[in-house]
């Protein structure tokens, strides 16, 4: 397993791939908390704060990640390469998580340098440390996870075409649903008092609450439930092909 997860972060980084979605995401979030005017900027809110950055970023994944993870398994299934990795030694699950750990991995590595801007911040206040650390922590812990789920579903989307631009659009979509979509569902007025409950199926209700500082047990359990069903989807669509 460690082999494949190697291999497919070398691909990455091999390809430039995993150097332009970690320029593109650090220039897009540094030039709207930085540059441009507005309630992003840093320098116009007067608050020490970056919580402009955890309002961006899940926008920037959406289409930022399923470019990251578009070729995990459609390239194998446009080559036929699939059919040899299937022979390998290493369980569907082995061989789902090697490539899953590699995408959000090379998504790891573009968050990481933004915890200059949390220095930044920190120094810069007024009086120095005049900044929610608590809030900020579980915002970056509550990104992380968004992340994770958007991975997921990345890997889910590529296994199921072998073409690339299918699985990017197929996988922004099918986020962008899980983000954002049942706050809009909940909205409908045929929902009545069940709104609240559909809302918590979306990523949005739970990335909210956890960006609040406090840990709850409920998020964390949504967010590994969620990656967990993606990656039961993907086993599930690799052992169709045996059928």
């Amino acid at each position: 397993m460690y082999v494949l997860f190697k291999k497919e972060l070398s691909s990455f980084f091999s390809s430039l791939t995993g150097y332009i979605a970690i320029i593109v995401f650090l220039v897009l979030t540094g030039l709207f908390l930085w540059v441009f005017p507005g309630d992003f900027n840093i320098f116009e809110n007067g608050f020490s704060s970056i919580e402009g950055l955890f309002i961006i970023a899940p926008w920037v994944f959406l289409f930022l990640i399923p470019a990251i993870t578009m070729r995990l398994f459609s390239e194998e299934n446009k080559t036929g390469t699939i059919e040899l990795l299937l022979t390998k030694p290493l369980s569907d699950y082995k061989i789902i998580l090697a490539k899953y750990l590699a995408g959000l991995t090379v998504v790891s590595f573009a968050l990481l340098p933004t915890l200059v801007y949390f220095l930044s911040v920190y120094l810069l206040g007024n009086p120095v440390g005049n900044i929610d650390v608590g809030g900020t922590w579980g915002s970056y812990i509550g990104l992380f996870f968004l992340a994770a789920i958007y991975v997921a579903i990345g890997v889910f989307t590529s296994s199921l075409t072998d073409n690339q631009i299918v699985a990017f659009i197929f996988s922004m979509i099918l986020s962008f649903i899980i983000y954002i979509g049942f706050d809009f569902i909940s909205g409908l007025d045929f929902w009545g008092g069940s709104s609240y409950f559909v809302s918590k199926l979306g990523i949005n209700f739970h990335y909210s609450s956890i960006s609040r500082g406090v840990i709850d047990s409920r998020d964390l359990i949504y967010f590994i439930s969620v990656i967990s069903l993606f990656i039961f989807a993907t086993k599930l669509k690799l052992e169709s092909r045996k059928w």
